[in-house]
């Protein structure tokens, strides 16, 4: 399955972490740039001015939900990885998301028959596969976003949390039974859930407790029984810093709270002809870069 897409990718060396360089940060363009993507979003979404902030580039990737993929507008800043559902191309989206680049890795996958041009993004509090239009626009994007990061940890001095990061979703169509019992078959009635600990999809009685995990909520959030026992069995020991021990019980669903991301059917549902015409609109304009600005 190839995804079209467009990708505007500002000149990475302009980057204001080299021999401090603030003449692209400064400048009208950038200032311009981002005050749109404020627009874009209108009042639903934070601010996005920052002094040092640059919007590297742009585009729409195709992310997988958890039930099928859906195309996203992302924003690549030397900071942070911005996105949103797509209401009116490059004019309104909503349900803003944002990660921080400080603990964000990437991890290549295979294409498989009906997927390809795909990637993990990986980080403590979102993790989740996107496909790009082409191989050339994949590279790109792994590129850029590796360099942000590479930049922004060596200017910060920092390290990487190491074994830190939100486990991806396995996607529904991959699951018509518990991956737990394996016997519990899913139906309208017998609803899927995700551990939010593995990604596992999951019956209500194998994932009846939660745990509060404070890199992805400050609530605490459904997991599976096996992560659920494993906390446990570990809460006398040193406890880790995003599996906290909190025994709760739970029986109601949780398949569309916060967790499950921007997967809202009933919604895109209501928008399948915007996703017809952003990728007709897509389909003959690849890769685009914006111009280099006077250094």
């Amino acid at each position: 399955m190839e995804f079209s897409s467009s990708v505007l990718f500002d000149v990475i060396q302009h980057l204001p972490f080299q021999n401090d360089d603030t003449k692209n940060v400064n400048s009208d363009s950038n200032h311009k740039r981002i005050a749109y993507v404020e627009q874009c979003f209108g009042a639903s979404g934070e601010k996005l001015t920052r002094p040092g902030r640059v919007l590297v580039g742009e585009g729409v990737l195709t992310k997988m939900c958890r039930k099928k993929p859906k195309p996203r507008q992302f924003f690549l800043f030397n900071d942070i990885l911005v996105y949103g559902n797509i209401i009116i191309s490059k004019k309104r989206y909503n349900k803003q998301h944002i990660i921080p680049l400080d603990d964000v890795k990437l991890e290549d996958i295979e294409d498989d028959k009906n997927l390809r041009n795909g990637w993990k993004i990986l980080s403590p509090m979102k993790s989740f596969i996107v496909y790009a239009a082409t191989s050339s626009e994949k590279s790109e994007w792994m590129a850029h976003i590796r360099k942000c990061v590479s930049y922004l940890i060596k200017k910060r001095g920092i390290e990487q949390k190491p074994d830190l990061n939100c486990p991806v979703w396995v996607p529904d169509s991959d699951a018509s039974e518990c991956m737990l019992c394996k016997k519990s078959v899913f139906s309208v009635i017998n609803r899927r859930h995700h551990c939010r600990k593995c990604g596992i999809v999951v019956c209500n009685p194998c994932s009846s407790s939660k745990l509060l995990l404070p890199q992805q909520s400050s609530k605490p959030q459904r997991v599976c029984n096996n992560c659920y026992q494993a906390c446990e069995n570990n809460s006398s020991a040193a406890t880790s810093p995003t599996d906290i021990y909190c025994p709760t019980n739970d029986d109601g669903d949780s398949s569309a709270d916060d967790s499950s991301d921007d997967d809202n059917d009933d919604e895109d549902e209501k928008n399948t002809f915007l996703d017809s015409a952003i990728n007709a609109n897509y389909h003959d304009q690849q890769v685009q870069f914006y111009e280099q600005e006077a250094m």
